[in-house]
């Protein structure tokens, strides 16, 4: 085929398809990029809803909320931190997802492992009371989780009562076999480090005389730790 030479071209069409291409150009440098924008957390279903949906596999169902609620910090094209989500509505989530399966062990891991360790005291708290508020109704089962929000709550917050108030929970509802010592002896070490020696010193001493400590080491910690006590000043000292 015979091409054309642009010489032939009738000049308005040559200066029209120059500035058409100009425009083009503009318009490409002058419009921004698309940016990735985040979705907001979506507050739960009703719990009938998410029954009725899960087609008699509760479990199965939770399962699958629970990746994805864990996955919605990641979504196209951007990173979501977990400071920035809604921490009512992630509890709201987690909570709906026990509720589905009240054996899965996953939604408490989350949130005394993943979403307490956020920079923000408010949100931590926040986690930590479902923890607590969720191993009351199941403490044989969930005592991981409480007694991992009492060591946030010792070493993170540094707020030894609050710490306190989770390990005299483990001590007085976690009462399985599967229960390690440890968990219930929280209680009587942060009492100590409260300052309130007489109470470590009863806790502590119903500890060693009840038998169940059958560990060597872990006997002669413990005792050191109430013959320390019993070598302090007798008298109480409370925090002011």
């Amino acid at each position: 085929m015979n091409e054309r030479p642009i010489a032939g071209v009738p000049r308005n069409i040559l200066g029209l398809a120059l500035l058409a291409f100009a425009l083009q150009l503009m318009l490409h440098f002058a419009t921004a990029k698309p940016a990735a924008r985040a979705e907001d957390l979506s507050a739960p279903p009703p719990l009938a809803w998410l029954i009725a949906g899960s087609l008699g596999e509760p479990v199965s169902a939770a399962k699958w909320w629970m990746l994805s609620l864990q996955a919605f910090d990641n979504q196209p094209g951007i990173s979501i931190p977990f400071l920035q989500l809604d921490y009512v509505k992630v509890i709201a989530w987690l909570d709906r997802i026990l509720s589905l399966d009240p054996h899965g062990q996953y939604p408490l891991l989350s949130a005394s492992r993943l979403y307490s360790e956020v920079p923000d005291e408010k949100k931590q708290r926040q986690m930590l009371d479902f923890v607590y508020h969720k191993f009351l109704e199941d403490p044989d089962r969930r005592w991981p989780w409480l007694a991992h929000a009492a060591v946030i709550a010792r070493h993170r917050l540094a707020d030894l009562p609050l710490a306190r108030v989770y390990a005299q929970a483990l001590r007085e509802h976690a009462k399985g076999r599967d229960v390690p010592h440890w968990a219930t002896q929280m209680d009587a070490l942060l009492a100590a480090d409260l300052g309130e020696t007489e109470t470590a010193k009863v806790l502590l001493g119903g500890l060693l005389q009840s038998g169940q400590i059958t560990d060597s080491h872990e006997f002669h910690f413990l005792r050191e730790r109430l013959e320390a006590l019993e070598k302090a000043a007798p008298t109480e000292v409370r925090p002011q």
